[in-house]
């Protein structure tokens, strides 16, 4: 928001700020919750494959802009190419992948098998969805450092009161706990999953 946009009203500056910064969590909860669909949970999911590129004709392209991704059973992917000279594009690509899976070609489609999760590889997969959620934490925290300190500026400077200043904090704090109680409600999700047998 540029300081033209800003109203001249110091209270509305505030309302306004406080809005940006509930859309700003909100996107970082978004952020989480596209991360998490791409951890394998030992079920086939299209979102696996989501952020898979393909060198298609020299492109790096999104493999869901050149085929279409099904799910036959728990635990199949199916790729149709929409152009048939790109299958070992896209099976090189899954194979380069950090996805640990293995693609099989039978000329018209791409079939990949999900394998069983392993103790150790589900303990791993935690590891990894507490780290991004971490990540998103530190992410509204920031969101929160920042309004807390227009707040502090905007005291000192005299145009909103100590008592408006000390109820916006306390609304600041309590939008950055609901954005971080659903962060945990997300990743113990998660984990439920990816610890399923």
């Amino acid at each position: 928001m540029s300081d033209r946009d800003q109203p001249d009203d110091p209270e509305q500056q505030i309302a306004l700020r406080l809005a940006d910064a509930h859309q700003r969590m909100e996107k970082s909860v978004e952020a989480l919750h596209r991360e998490l669909m791409t951890v394998r949970t030992g079920r086939a999911s299209p979102a696996l494959l989501e952020r898979l590129h393909v060198d298609y004709y020299g492109a790096p392209t999104p493999l869901q802009s050149i085929a279409g991704i099904s799910v036959p059973e728990a635990s199949m992917l199916v790729i149709q190419p929409y152009d048939r000279t790109s299958l070992g594009a896209i099976e090189k690509a899954i194979q380069k992948s950090d996805l640990g899976l293995n693609p099989s070609n039978d000329g018209q489609v791409i079939r990949v098998a999900i394998p069983q999760l392993t103790e150790e590889r589900r303990k791993d997969l935690v590891k990894v969805i507490h780290r991004k959620a971490e990540e998103a934490r530190v992410a509204v925290r920031n969101i929160r450092r920042d309004e807390v300190e227009h707040l502090r500026r905007v005291e000192k400077d005299g145009h909103v009161s100590k008592d408006e200043v000390a109820s916006k904090l306390i609304d600041v704090q309590k939008i950055t706990d609901q954005f971080i109680a659903r962060i945990d409600d997300a990743i113990q999700r998660k984990e439920a999953e990816i610890l399923e047998v």
